[in-house]
Formats: C-alpha cells, sequence, structure tokens
C-alpha cells in the first residue's frame, strides 16, 4: 500500500488514524449472527458520507480496528462521535440483543497516528486481528 495524499482545494494532506473502541463492559457483540456485517456496512456509509477512506477495519469479539484515512477538516473525536452514534443507533433498533443495553459503545478509543511505523505494517496489524489466536 503506497501512503496517497489527498487533495482538496485548499489543502493536501496525508492523516492515518488506527482506531480501536469498545463495547459497553466489553460485551461480545460481534459473536451476535450477523452483527460483524451490519457494523462494517454501516461504518463504511457513514466513511463515504464523511469522505474517510477505509484502509483496514476488522473486529474481534469484543472490540473493533480501523485504520482510516482522513482530510483534515476532521478530528479524531469528530470521527468517533460520528461512527459511534450512527453504528449505535442502528445496530440497537436492528438487533433484539442489543437493544436492551443503555449505550452500546464506551466513550473511551484508542486512537494514533501511523508514524513510528508504517501504514501497512498497521493495516497488516488490523487485517490480522482475527487469525491471531
Amino acid at each position: 500500500m503506497e501512503n496517497k495524499y489527498r487533495k482538496t482545494k485548499t489543502t493536501v494532506s496525508l492523516i492515518n488514524y488506527h482506531f480501536i473502541f469498545c463495547p459497553r463492559y466489553r460485551r461480545k457483540i460481534f459473536l451476535i449472527p450477523k452483527v460483524e456485517d451490519r457494523f462494517k456496512c454501516l461504518v463504511k456509509d457513514v466513511c463515504k458520507e464523511i469522505e474517510i477512506e477505509i484502509i483496514a477495519m476488522e473486529c474481534d469479539k469484543d472490540h473493533t480496528h480501523m485504520f482510516l484515512n482522513c482530510l483534515p477538516k476532521l478530528g479524531p473525536s469528530d470521527i468517533m462521535q460520528k461512527i459511534k452514534g450512527a453504528t449505535s443507533e442502528v445496530l440497537r433498533a436492528e438487533f433484539q440483543e442489543l437493544s436492551k443495553m443503555p449505550s452500546l459503545w464506551t466513550r473511551s478509543y484508542f486512537v494514533s497516528t501511523a508514524r513510528n511505523v508504517s501504514s501497512e505494517t498497521v493495516k497488516k496489524y488490523v487485517d490480522n486481528q482475527k487469525t491471531r489466536y
């Protein structure tokens, strides 16, 4: 994967964020049939809407990793707010098991920029989340 600079009328940028976040109480929501697929579909829709490119995305039973290329108009907290808000609302409406939870996601998350390692290394790490055990 080549680092790809993104251009707008006024900026040229290369901003790649690695996000990790969990459901509330580390519940194993991604073991529920079809939740992971629906979650990924919703994230793709949100990212397309706010002009974020998904480099890699993978879910484990109780957390998710995303490696995203973003424009400088959105900060990490804005991105998390949009992704968590949109996915929580829809998933809780569509899946009975999740509707009982007062909120789906924790307020916390991990974010890092791909600085000390190459973007390719982070992408491989995210892609290999399910195969490491």
